[in-house]
């Protein structure tokens, strides 16, 4: 640890005051000393100075100790620093719940081509100003609900804009009132002490209005954002009929007021948004929020601790002086220094580091690093490791001797029996000039893996799993067929015994099921490179009957936001119906 003496400074400077009571407390302490000698109440004053030995040397070595110990507090009190590191600046940020009125008087065209979509493209520009800060959306017409809760991933309500629609409502209506209490509801659920709700529509009853000075009680700003023009256009409702939309500044105006917050027509640029303050988010106290880092101080007052601890020692124990030299010493030495020693980690934790450095490697391809992080790991899970990073590079004879060391460290470990099969079946296989490296997985951390037989060729680096001992998978080539990955050795306790013997049974069925496989595989690929052709290994009809069920079940499953939003709504509608909400 070197210190830039040029850069010490104190980070609390005015604790360096305490210093100036150090005179004092000496000669404190020296006239206490005096007055609790036992020789003063039977020795006359005049020879006292000839009877008593002045000074001695524990009296001073104790005193010396006491006013170093003093100093060292107040120093470290008062926060030196030589040094700067980076640290992130944390703001917390006022949330924006969006309510998006999506009735029927939506469609009017007042607003070219429709207020809808000129209030989706809205939507994109208040998403992309109010990106990293919480925010939330709900949708109301007769009732009011959830489209995504308060969230700092923006992009997430980008997949629901372009669905939004008045199809997607149980029922028409616009009570404006219901959603406003259905923001401040989310807002007071993730204990928002203050928050900003934004309604867009084109008019407010006194409901609404009376809703709106209900939330700024509870601290949260209502501000509304006005849809359409005042001459408005006609529209088609729900049941068929026609009529007249048009915007009503003065209830909007109102609502904004009784909310604590600002109204703005809504217009073609971000005119809008600066004019409600929208485009930069704010911290809770009112002020801009910053996003990034920056330099702060370190405050390295902890380093005298360690002598001030040591001095403590003194004070009720001999022989103490080794263990002040000890710690005088401890700030100078580096834990870098101490030939890559982490004097602050269990053994288990330097081999679990290890483990974890090894799996970030391997999954960045680094296969050689990953190699050095998991060689010196004694384990069965370190062994199988190793090999799954030297069958990577192709180093098949050292591979499967690391599988062997796993397997005397742990017999009959499915994973690494499945993988030393491979990379033997690799090993014995002629060389061909297109032939390439697959996906060899690590072992997990106790917890099951699973996989299916596919078509795609692994790439290198590919796990299935990111923990350094989870992901399964053997080394394979090109043309060989890929099995699912092994089965982990252990796995969290089932609720009975029953349903244990029964995976358990089901475990050792799929390991047999891969090792057929793995032979029949074998089997057509020598077959077939006997007869000059290329190893592709053909569909068989239970593989594509699998295929068939399982595009089937995807085809049922719809994919349009919209109509789950759909779904959802009409099943929460149905939900409050029956509470009688």
């Amino acid at each position: 640890m070197s210190v830039d003496w040029a850069a010490l400074h104190f980070l609390r400077p005015h604790w360096l005051w305490a210093l100036l009571a150090l005179p004092v407390l000496a000669w404190a302490w020296r006239a206490q000393r005096q007055r609790r000698s036992a020789w003063r109440g039977h020795v006359d004053a005049h020879l006292l100075p000839h009877v008593l030995v002045q000074g001695g040397a524990g009296a001073r070595t104790g005193l010396i100790a006491a006013l170093a110990a003093c100093t060292l507090a107040v120093l470290a009190l008062a926060g030196p620093s030589w040094r700067q590191a980076e640290q992130p600046l944390w703001q917390v940020k006022r949330p924006l719940v969006i309510v998006l009125d999506l009735s029927s008087r939506t469609t009017t065209s007042d607003l070219p081509p429709s207020r809808l979509l000129q209030a989706r493209a809205k939507l994109a520009q208040v998403l992309e100003a109010r990106a990293g800060s919480p925010v939330a959306l709900v949708a109301y017409a007769e009732d009011a609900f959830t489209v995504t809760p308060l969230t700092d991933d923006t992009a997430n309500i980008r997949l629901f804009l372009d669905d939004l629609a008045p199809e997607i409502m149980p029922a028409d209506g616009q009570r404006t009132d219901r959603g406003i209490a259905w923001a401040a509801r989310l807002l007071s659920q993730a204990e928002a002490r203050s928050g900003d709700i934004l309604v867009l529509t084109d008019r407010a009853d006194p409901a609404a209005m009376t809703e709106a000075a209900s939330a700024r009680t509870g601290g949260y700003a209502v501000s509304a954002l006005g849809l359409g023009t005042a001459a408005g256009a006609a529209y088609r409702g729900s049941d068929g009929a026609i009529g007249h939309a048009a915007l009503d500044a003065s209830s909007l105006g109102g609502l904004a007021s009784a909310g604590g917050g600002r109204y703005h027509a809504l217009t073609a640029d971000d005119g809008d948004l600066a004019a409600l303050g929208l485009r930069t988010p704010v911290d809770s106290a009112g002020e801009a929020a910053t996003a990034g880092g920056g330099k702060a101080w370190r405050d390295e007052g902890y380093w005298l601790l360690i002598p001030l601890m040591a001095i403590a020692l003194l004070g009720f124990r001999r022989g103490a002086a080794l263990v002040l030299v000890g710690a005088l010493w401890l700030p100078m030495a580096s834990p870098a220094s101490a030939a890559g020693v982490d004097w602050w980690q269990r053994a288990d934790q330097v081999e679990h580091a290890r483990v974890v450095r090894g799996a970030d490697a391997y999954r960045q391809g680094d296969f050689a690093a990953a190699e050095k992080a998991f060689t010196g790991v004694d384990t069965a899970e370190g062994w199988y490791n190793l090999g799954n990073a030297l069958a990577k590079q192709q180093r098949y004879d050292d591979a499967i001797a690391a599988y062997d060391r796993a397997l005397r460290a742990q017999p009959g470990m499915p994973d690494a029996v499945a993988n030393r099969a491979a990379v033997d079946a690799a090993r014995k296989r002629p060389p061909s000039s297109d032939e390439s490296q697959g996906k060899s997985g690590q072992k997990g951390d106790g917890k099951q893996g699973a996989g299916s037989q596919g078509d795609a060729k692994p790439q290198p680096g590919e796990q299935k799993n990111p923990s350094p001992s989870q992901a399964k998978g053997e080394p394979s080539s090109q043309g060989q067929e890929k099995t699912p990955p092994a089965t982990a050795p252990s796995r969290p306790p089932s609720s009975s015994p029953a349903d244990a013997s029964a995976q358990s049974a089901a475990d050792a069925a799929q390991r047999e099921r891969m090792r057929e496989a793995m032979a029949k595989a074998a089997a057509q690929r020598a077959e077939q490179e006997k007869q000059g052709q290329p190893a592709v290994q053909a569909e068989t009809a239970e593989q594509r009957e699998r295929r068939q069920a399982v595009d089937a079940w995807l085809k049922r499953v719809p994919d349009e936001p919209g109509s789950l939003l759909k779904a959802k709504f009409r099943l929460e509608q149905e939900r409050r119906q029956r509470e009688g909400r």
